[in-house]
């Protein structure tokens, strides 16, 4: 038979099974702890390291006197932050979603 009791505790479990306590995963993130799943923080990881990849390529074709080139690796490097932060705020407002379809009975 389920009770109230029942599905309150089988939600605590839940929400203790699901719940990441993950650091901050980027210094471009506005909040300053993240409540993401491990897929999440590799991707922004991978995001991150190209985007130093690109800023170290461009001081390095700046300093060989590049500046067409120099010029066009960090456009790419500021499209690809803007990238990370629109992809950040879609999956949020989709998790968002997602919680606000969970049933209030619970």
């Amino acid at each position: 038979m389920i009770t109230r009791s029942n599905l309150a505790e089988q939600l605590k479990e839940y929400q203790i099974r699901s719940k990441h306590d993950w650091a901050s995963v980027s210094f471009f993130s506005s909040t300053s702890n993240l409540n993401s799943s491990r897929v999440d923080v590799a991707i922004f990881v991978i995001w991150e390291l190209f985007t130093l990849a690109f800023l170290v390529f461009s001081a390095v074709s700046l300093y060989f006197r590049h500046l067409k080139l120099a010029i066009i690796l960090l456009c790419i490097t500021l499209l690809l932050l803007l990238c990370m932060r629109i992809a950040k705020h879609v999956r949020l407002a989709r998790k968002k979603k997602r919680r606000m379809l969970l049933p209030l009975s619970m």
